[in-house]
Formats: C-alpha cells, structure tokens, sequence
C-alpha cells in the first residue's frame, strides 16, 4: 500500500515538474514578447478614444450649425415682421397706433441683433472645436504610425516563436488532461503569487530553487522519498526532487599533483647523478690511452 502510494506520489510530482517546465518555457516567450502586447493595447485603446473624441467634437460642431440654421431662420421671421409693421405703418389712425407699431419694430431688429449675435458666437465655438478636432486628428495619425510599427515589431517575433508557443500549449493541454483537478488549481495559484511563477523546483544544493534559502537534511530525506508531497517552508513551492551533484576532492588532486612533481624531480637527479658518474671514467680512460702511447715511443 505505501509502494503504491509513493509510486502515485511520485507520478504527481513528475508531471507537476513537466507542466512546470513548459509554462516556464511560455514565461520565456512572453518575456521575449516584453511589454509589446499591452503596448498595442494601450495604443488601440488610446486611438479608439482619440477617434470617439474626433466623433464627439463632429457631432458639437453639427449641432452648433444647427443652432446657427435656427438663428439665422429667426432673422427672417424678424425681418419678415419688421416688413409688416412697415406697411401698417401706412394705415394708422393716431400717433397712439404708430408709437406702439415702431416698439414693435424696435423690439423686432433687437432680436435680429441678439442673433447676430448669437450667431458670432456660435461661430467662434465652432472655430475652437474645428481646431480641438485638428489637433486631436494630428495626434490620432502619430498614435496610428506608433500602433503600425509596434504591431510589425511584435508580429515579428510572433512569427518566430508562434509555432513554439502553439507547440507548447498543445502540450500543456494534453498535460493537464491527466492531471488532479485540485492539485492543478493549488500549482495554478501557486503561481499566481509568485513574482517568477516558479511553483515546482528542485532542491539544489542544498537549497530552495526558488527562494534558495537553506532546506534541512531531514526535509530533504523526505524529498527523496517522495511519501508525500513536501513544500519550502519559506516561499511554499513543492519539491518536486534532490538534485545531486558530484564534490570533487581537491585534497586527492592536489595530492596526485605533488606524487607527480616529486617522482619527476627524483629521476631528473638520478639522472644527474650517472651522468656525474660517467663522466670521471672517460677522463681516466683517455689518461691511460696517453701513458700506453708514451709507452710505445720509449720502445721504439
């Protein structure tokens, strides 16, 4: 029962540790991305609120044509007015009559001078609002030359690594098909809260993977026998396992070093000390040829 659930154990953690690898291997194709998807976002969204304002200050400028087209219709109907005073004029009676027909006038050619007026001023809100909207145009082209060269850059790399990111989510897919729901929520939020988004990692040199703070020897036992599933006591990422690593001996190598180098020096005087040896025998050798050759003239 225990071999069986540490062998379950053990599948949970591999397959943790393999859909770790490939959102890390994603992680690096967003970082290689950058920030360039939220900055083309920014700039569409930006445009599409330069474009409403452009709207917004068209439809002001509409509606102050309107209120000029409705100014300029009371103008007439003034004029239209004053025109029929002027004719009554003709049949009045009494100075009474003619007073009250000339206020009316009067009164008639101020309305046509406040709407002029109105108008004048219409018209100067217009000129503001055509100018808000040339600005707002030009601003809106330099925001569309931004988006085009910021689309092409990230279209660029989106073409390098497309079919390695499509390759990888596929995998990803496939590798949660077979996973525990809870444990792959519990490794999704995991991975929410962590800056690098490194949940699964393995112990390393006796240290956390992700936060490399010091993992007691017993807390590594546990690791290594994969009973059940251990996390770091410090930033919670699981232990997926112990890597080992080879310490190489120094003292051993040092140690050869030095065999070496005296074995070296004692055949480097051994040989010094023959040829020192060899070296008085030639001498008397070459005395004795001498003494046989003063021998031999004597004879003669």
């Amino acid at each position: 029962m225990s071999t069986a659930n540490e062998s379950q154990v053990a599948k949970r953690l591999e397959s943790l540790l393999r859909l770790q690898s490939l959102d890390s291997k994603l992680d690096e194709i967003k970082k290689i991305k950058g920030d360039l998807p939220e900055e083309v976002q920014d700039l569409e969204d930006e445009i599409a609120g330069y474009e409403t304002r452009i709207k917004k200050i068209g439809d002001e400028i509409s509606d102050l044509d309107a209120q000029i087209t409705d100014k300029e219709g009371a103008i007439r109907e003034h004029q239209k007015h004053i025109q029929k005073y002027e004719e009554q004029k003709m049949n009045v009676r009494n100075d009474r009559e003619f007073s009250a027909i000339n206020r009316e006038v009067e009164s008639q050619e101020l309305d046509i001078q406040l709407a002029h007026k109105a108008i004048k001023g219409i018209k100067e809100k217009i000129v503001q609002k055509e100018e808000q909207s040339t600005d707002t145009q030009k601003q809106l082209e330099e925001r569309k030359k931004d988006l085009t060269s910021k689309r092409k850059e990230l279209q660029s790399i989106m073409a390098e690594k497309e079919e390695d990111e499509q390759r990888l989510l596929k995998d990803r897919e496939k590798r949660i098909k077979g996973m525990d729901e809870r444990l792959y929520k519990a490794y999704m939020r995991l991975r929410g809260n962590l800056r690098n988004g490194l949940a699964v990692v393995l112990v390393k040199r006796d240290a956390c993977g992700g936060c490399f703070n010091i993992v007691p020897p017993q807390r590594q036992v546990d690791v290594k026998e994969k009973k059940k599933i251990v996390v770091c006591e410090h930033c919670g990422r699981i232990f997926a396992d112990v890597e080992e690593h080879i310490v190489q001996d120094k003292k051993k190598i040092s140690r050869k070093k030095v065999a070496g180098s005296t074995s070296t020096g004692s055949v480097l005087k051994r040989e010094f000390k023959e040829e020192r040896e060899i070296r008085p025998v030639v001498r008397v050798e070459a005395d004795s040829d001498s003494d046989a050759e003063n021998e031999a003239e004597e004879t003669e």
